[in-house]
């Protein structure tokens, strides 16, 4: 099946069950007393900003005027002009969040947690950035500091998404934790940013095993076998950062506004999310039935 038909199928789907109900949530809460049909449906836009984030394109302006316009007209009978089609694109935000929820993989006992930075902007332009100003913060992480936010991520073992959250680049990777990690079970695997006795025991008591790495100046505990392999595997969630980076895009420095932001880390996250192949160590079972790693 043509990929942009499976995503318009399932996104249509979803938008028919969704919208109706959000309509009448925004008229019963007084929200917002009506809402007007655009020329294009939600389903139709949320597809073509879904579907640059899958394509090699590198810039949405191009990919609207040399990809969609070009080859898809006939796809999408009322497309609109580029600039009317920016416009409108922020009014399917809440859908997208619905939908990016949607898609998240459920637990499996196994999962690892790590934070990445979303870069607004050149450190050399900082002081005279104002996009962001009064939201982003400037943090720093193991590859140095930076202007913007920072992307929280829980993984299964299949590289599905379990849990996301996105902060002020200034936050501690130890702060969202307890938030993310509410409907998980088993195991939780973190790099030395994570140590806490006080995180881990409040896990505990929600049946949570979190397990990171020690620093070197540490006293050496007992660890069982399985953990230490798992520990060296907490890489594929790194290996998820650097894809929805490099090839979702949800970094980049050209923002002019924070809904364009929110477009851009959301729809790359779905676009991670809808991907057949996600990075996932091999596990196995042997005779004994214990779980091994290769």
């Amino acid at each position: 099946m043509n990929k942009l038909v499976e995503i318009f199928c399932d996104v249509d789907d979803f938008c028919r069950f969704f919208i109706p109900q959000w309509t009448q949530f925004c008229l019963d809460n007084g929200y917002r007393l009506r809402r007007r049909q655009g020329h294009m449906y939600p389903s139709e836009i949320m597809t073509i900003l879904i579907l640059f984030h899958m394509s090699n394109y590198r810039n949405f302006k191009l990919f609207y005027l040399e990809h969609i316009w070009k080859y898809h007209h006939h796809d999408f009978p009322t497309l609109l002009s580029y600039t009317r089609f920016v416009s409108v694109a922020p009014s399917v935000l809440t859908p997208l969040c619905s939908y990016l929820t949607q898609l998240k993989g459920k637990p499996t006992g196994i999962a690892f947690i790590d934070s990445t930075s979303l870069r607004v902007c050149h450190n050399i332009r900082i002081p005279r950035h104002k996009v962001f100003e009064g939201v982003a913060a400037r943090g720093k992480t193991s590859m140095g500091g930076f202007y913007g936010f920072k992307l929280h991520l829980i993984v299964n073992h299949l590289g599905e998404i379990l849990a996301l959250k996105v902060t002020p680049g200034n936050v501690d990777d130890r702060e969202p934790v307890r938030e993310l990690s509410q409907e998980l079970t088993g195991s939780l695997y973190g790099d030395k940013g994570y140590l806490s006795k006080a995180l881990a025991d409040d896990l505990a008591q929600n049946g949570i095993t979190f397990i990171t790495r020690k620093r070197r100046n540490m006293k050496a505990q007992a660890q069982a076998e399985w953990d230490r392999i798992m520990l060296l595997k907490r890489f594929i969630i790194e290996t998820i950062n650097g894809q929805l980076k490099l090839i979702s895009q949800i970094e980049h420095s050209r923002h002019r506004s924070i809904k364009g932001f929110q477009l851009t880390v959301l729809c790359g996250l779905i676009a991670y999310c809808m991907k057949e192949k996600k990075p996932s160590p091999k596990i196995f079972y042997s005779d004994d039935d214990f779980p091994a790693a290769a």
